[in-house]
């Protein structure tokens, strides 16, 4: 049988959750696997049967495991999407921009293309809020966070709203930091304007510059402290 790492401390059902994703993870347990019945698992961690069956049904939730009625409970993938996220959460800062500048250019140029009036108006309403909110740092990183998201929405592509809305935690994080952090620069309101200026005129390979161009500033920094 799988060797699990028994569980003495801590949260029991987190462990245990720990435990199961590091044995799919690490390979001990391949896609496609049927994983041993809960009262093997239960034993092998030293819990109980209870709190496995908890353990399980998290990891199916987020969809590293699959129940089949009266057959078992079976790997379905290898990697746990929650968990990623908390690892991108934990990332460097400047990782981060640099994730959040590739999904926001790549946004800006198809945003540019593919935009409609509707869209411009919400835009440019989030960023017209972002500057009435003046030294409200919170009010301005709501708005500017607002105006972003539908910059991705009007990409009109599917995939890539889901995962920048996946990676929006981290995404906040990264708004905050150079909106607080006094060391980073600022993407300033203009910059901002002038990005929403070539959306709206379709102008997609501007767009992307400058998109990528908000955020160049910071990392640059960070790459120069390291």
């Amino acid at each position: 049988m799988t060797q699990l790492r028994r569980i003495t401390k801590g949260s029991l059902v987190d462990t245990a959750i720990d435990s199961i994703r590091t044995a799919i993870e690490t390979g001990q347990w391949q896609t496609g696997d049927r994983l041993p019945v809960e009262a093997e698992l239960s034993e092998a961690l030293g819990i109980s049967r209870n709190t496995v069956r908890e353990a399980v049904r998290v990891l199916v939730h987020v969809g590293m495991l699959e129940t089949r009625q009266g057959d078992g409970t079976y790997v379905r993938s290898s990697h746990d999407g929650g968990e990623t996220l908390r690892r991108m959460e934990q990332a460097e800062l400047k990782d981060q921009l640099e994730v959040r500048q590739m999904l926001e250019a790549e946004a800006a140029r198809l945003a540019a293309e593919r935009r409609t009036d509707d869209e411009v108006q919400v835009m440019s309403k989030a960023l017209d809020q972002r500057a009435a909110a003046g030294n409200d740092v919170r009010a301005r990183i709501r708005h500017d966070e607002q105006f972003h998201h539908a910059l991705v929405r009007a990409a009109h592509n599917s995939a890539l709203v889901e995962l920048y809305s996946y990676f929006s935690h981290a995404i906040t994080r990264t708004i905050e930091r150079t909106e607080l952090d006094e060391s980073l620069p600022e993407p300033s309101q203009e910059d901002h304007e002038i990005l929403l200026a070539a959306v709206r005129r379709k102008d997609s390979v501007r767009a992307k510059q400058l998109a990528s161009a908000l955020l160049q500033p910071s990392i640059d920094k960070l790459n120069s402290t390291r």
